[in-house]
C-alpha cells in the first residue's frame, strides 16, 4: 500500500481502511484510517504508539528515523538541541517510558523546541489512561499531516 506508511511502521492501519475505499475527500480517507486505529485491540494500539520514535532520541541521534519523523522533528527544531535541552529531553523522554510503557508522542507541526518540552513536561503528570487515548489522538494528528503532504490538493 502506498499509504501504508501513514501511521508509523504500521501499515495495517491503512489496511484496515481499504475497504471503505472509494472516499470521497482526503477528510475521509483519514476519517477511516483512524477508525481502523481506534477500533484495533489494545495490543495492536499499543505496538502503533511504541513503534514511533522518542522526540529527540536515539533513532534521530543515529539518523534511523522514517523520513517523515525525520522531517517532522527537524521541523520543531529537534535536530538543533543545545546540550541542555537534550539533556532535558533525553531526561523527559526516561521517565515518560518508564511512567507509561511508550514514547511520548506528540504531532510537532507548529512546536518550536521550548514548547515540546512544556508539553512534554506538561503531560508527564497524567494518568496513563488520559494519556494513551492523548497518544492515539496525537498519531492522528500526525497522520492527518502526513497524507496532506504526501497527496495535496486532495483536500
Amino acid at each position: 500500500l502506498c499509504l501504508g506508511g501513514i501511521f508509523e511502521h504500521s501499515p495495517w492501519v491503512a489496511a484496515g481502511a481499504f475497504a471503505a475505499r472509494p472516499f470521497a475527500s482526503l477528510e475521509a480517507l483519514h476519517r477511516a484510517m483512524a477508525g481502523a486505529m481506534r477500533a484495533a485491540s489494545r495490543d495492536e494500539q499499543l505496538a502503533l504508539i511504541r513503534a514511533h520514535p522518542e522526540l529527540a532520541g536515539r533513532a534521530m541521534v543515529r539518523d534511523e528515523l522514517t523520513a517523515d519523523s525525520s522531517a517532522e522533528q527537524s521541523g520543531a527544531g529537534l535536530t538543533r538541541c543545545s546540550p541542555a535541552e537534550f539533556a532535558r529531553l533525553t531526561d523527559l523522554n526516561a521517565r515518560y517510558n518508564a511512567k507509561f510503557g511508550f514514547p511520548f508522542i506528540l504531532a510537532v507541526k507548529g512546536y518550536d523546541r521550548a514548547g515540546v518540552i512544556a508539553e512534554f513536561a506538561r503531560r508527564l503528570e497524567r494518568d496513563p489512561e488520559t494519556e494513551f487515548a492523548e497518544a492515539l489522538d496525537q498519531i492522528a494528528r500526525i497522520a492527518a499531516f502526513r497524507l496532506a503532504e504526501a497527496l495535496p490538493g486532495s483536500a
